[in-house]
């Protein structure tokens, strides 16, 4: 076992459905040996694969928690073989507080791994996934949503592996479960801080999400998460029989393949967009103006896009900053 400062009260090698804590240390003024109650699922009955599943990665991502939740209270040994992981508040800190980052040390935990088992909450959080949980894992699915800043087309997403086997495993997991949009991302330059990046440095097989957001849940984004993730866990053959029969609908595979896939607010203002989701757009296309409220008389900033592409994500809040993103393309994949 990775030497972690995080104490499970879950016995993950023992047979049944154990719902408990993992024990965050968290040392302040009113509590000199407390610890945070982070919430923790495993549901095991004899041998088979092992399925974990993530959410509340950011604390205002809430379709995935919302599905994970669900499916902690639905599922009982008996549907199960082999071994289920449910951890779905996984920034415990900034899911109670409905954060995209923790409000105790501010850090972002999908840009903080591999972590530090001596670190802050989110630093040993991160550790604790990539050193303890990860490596029990056949295949980790880690849900995410566009959260308060942003609204996503309801999409599966991966990591466009180079090796074209290996690629090919992704896609056909984002088949399966089946959203409007897939989109196959590239690895980002440098350290990989993510998840996706702990899961390849482990050698597990991953996928993501991007379900909805805007800082809400809508019926339409839950469904396709609910869905998605009872026939992916029926897939990895963890599951006595299917949690539904409904197939998957057909998905459009796009690629994300760099900083010219998305769209940034060229001035501080009141954003007025000028395309809706799914829409279809052209390089050098108005994407939206930014509006001055202190100086009405002063022409709007135009942002333009970069590049051909699918609108797959938009901003929500009308007041935006120079350098928040506003838009987020996929171009139509191609096999080569």
């Amino acid at each position: 076992m990775s030497r972690t400062r995080i104490h499970s009260e879950v016995d993950f090698a023992k047979d049944g459905k154990q719902s408990a804590f993992l024990r965050l240390p968290h040392s302040v003024h009113r509590s000199a040996y407390g610890w945070l109650p982070m919430p923790i699922t495993c549901i095991k009955n004899g041998k088979g694969p092992t399925v974990l599943l993530v959410s509340g990665n950011h604390g205002d991502e809430y379709e995935g928690q919302v599905t994970l939740m669900k499916l902690t209270r639905r599922l009982q040994a008996d549907d199960v073989k082999g071994r289920v992981i449910i951890l779905s508040a996984a920034n415990y800190p900034a899911a109670m507080a409905g954060m995209r980052t923790s409000p105790i040390d501010q850090g972002n935990l999908n840009r903080t791994f591999p972590g530090n088992p001596d670190g802050g909450p989110t630093q040993m959080i991160a550790h604790f996934i990539e050193t303890v949980l990860l490596p029990m894992a056949d295949v980790a699915i880690d849900l995410h949503s566009g959260g308060s800043s942003l609204m996503y087309i309801p999409s599966a997403l991966a990591r466009r592996a180079k090796n074209k086997a290996q690629r090919a495993k992704t896609m056909k997991l984002m088949e399966i479960f089946g959203a409007p949009v897939s989109m196959l991302i590239d690895a980002p330059q440098g350290e990989d801080r993510t998840l996706t990046g702990g899961a390849e440095r482990v050698g597990v097989l991953h996928m993501g999400t991007e379900l909805g957001g805007s800082g809400t849940v809508t019926p339409g984004a839950l469904a396709v998460a609910e869905k998605g993730t009872a026939r992916l866990l029926d897939h990895f053959g963890v599951l006595r029989k299917p949690l539904h029969n409904e197939k998957p609908g057909k998905t459009r595979l796009v690629v994300v393949a760099g900083p010219s896939y998305y769209t940034y607010a060229p001035d501080n203002g009141l954003f007025e967009p000028y395309v809706e989701l799914g829409d279809d757009v052209k390089a050098g296309q108005a994407a939206g103006a930014v509006h001055f409220p202190d100086t009405p008389w002063r022409e709007p900033t135009i942002a333009h896009f970069e590049r051909d592409g699918v609108v797959v994500c938009k901003r929500i809040p009308g007041r935006t900053e120079r350098g928040d993103c506003l838009f987020h393309l996929g171009s139509d994949y191609i096999e080569k």
